[in-house]
């Protein structure tokens, strides 16, 4: 007769490995359903813009922590040489006192009186006499002026130290928001990359195209340094307000497709107030080195007031750039691209202008 054996039951720690190999499995697909799906080229692009301004942003900040450094370390410099140049001044009328004093020492062991009685020449001495109470008087002159340089010099050192801790606290934020700006350069290309080659060079495509429309071909006359009128985009004819800032948006024009490099000032690189900073001092003008400070190198106006040359800023002064006319700016634009004409209806929330 056949066995009736009952079937072996599997181990507990069989089904123990079969019930989490089964979780697991699990796991993994409703992840896998609740995970992000990949972003589309559009999205990449507006995340990748978003974090342009906020780098442009940094990098102006660190543009004037830039700035603040180079002057806390000119006055730090003078402090330092005001502090050597007293101490000179003092140790010189030191050593003079102790050369007076050193003489009276040497003949002023007699009592006056008894000098006088011994002397030969009592008009003589007394002259002599009249000739030490003068010196005393500038004795006493140099040691109040001895003492009023060493209250400056305290001064002057406590006012050097002071600016040297200022400038150690610039240094400090300076390389903070180099940090700043790497950082969200490095996380947008980061998001380009997760393109494919041909998403990036579609999206760079859709890029040119865009700043193009400016103008056709705005750029091709221009890339050599001359921007002759027929490459130029439709400025139309608007005067500029100012012979200089003409000369400054001319100055600009030769500059078109140099490419963007945050920190940068040229003459090879800029960044967007590297650029107008440049392209005025072309013009014979000194204006400051970022947007936070270039907004105050003039008086403000609105939009209907702009001429060609005026200063434009953009989304909460993280841009700046030349107003051309036709309501269109020459402006450097961000990072992977170069110094164009662009519409305004494409550079973000319009501040206000500047006139030089």
């Amino acid at each position: 007769m056949a066995s009736h054996r009952r079937p072996k039951r599997p181990s507990r720690t069989r089904v123990t490995v079969l019930t989490a190999t089964a979780a697991a499995a699990v796991a993994l697909t409703s992840q896998a359903a609740q995970a992000d799906p990949k972003p589309t080229k559009g999205e990449v692009k507006a995340k990748v813009d978003k974090l342009y301004h906020e780098a442009e942003k940094a990098t102006e900040e660190y543009n004037g922590a830039k700035e603040q450094q180079s002057k806390l370390q000119k006055e730090a410099e003078a402090l330092q040489d005001q502090v050597a140049r007293g101490q000179d001044e003092v140790n010189e009328l030191r050593n003079a006192i102790g050369s007076v004093a050193t003489a009276q020492y040497r003949s002023g062991g007699i009592d006056p009186s008894l000098q006088l009685f011994l002397s030969s020449d009592p008009d003589d001495y007394l002259d002599k006499a009249s000739a030490a109470d003068q010196l005393s008087v500038k004795q006493a002159d140099a040691l109040e002026t001895i003492q009023a340089k060493q209250r400056t010099l305290a001064q002057q050192r406590a006012e050097a130290t002071a600016k040297l801790a200022d400038l150690e606290d610039v240094r400090k934020a300076l390389g903070e928001k180099k940090q700043a700006y790497q950082g969200k350069l490095a996380e947008a290309q980061k998001l380009l990359n997760s393109l494919t080659a041909a998403e990036r060079a579609k999206m760079q495509q859709e890029e040119q195209q865009r700043a193009e429309k400016a103008g056709r071909e705005a750029d091709r006359a221009s890339r050599g340094g001359g921007g002759g009128e027929s490459g130029r985009p439709d400025l139309g004819n608007e005067v500029p307000a100012s012979q200089r800032g003409a000369a400054a948006l001319s100055a600009a024009a030769t500059q078109i497709g140099k490419p963007y490099v945050s920190g940068e000032e040229g003459p090879n690189a800029y960044d967007c107030s590297g650029l107008t900073q440049w392209s005025y001092r072309q013009a014979g003008v000194s204006i400051t080195r970022t947007t936070y400070t270039q907004q105050n190198d003039g008086p403000k106006i609105g939009r209907s007031q702009l001429k060609p040359g005026d200063l434009v800023f953009f989304n909460n002064l993280a841009h700046v750039g030349l107003y051309a006319g036709n309501n269109t700016v020459l402006h450097a634009p961000h990072p992977g691209a170069s110094v164009r004409y662009e519409s305004m209806e494409y550079l973000g929330s319009f501040q206000f202008g500047v006139r030089i």
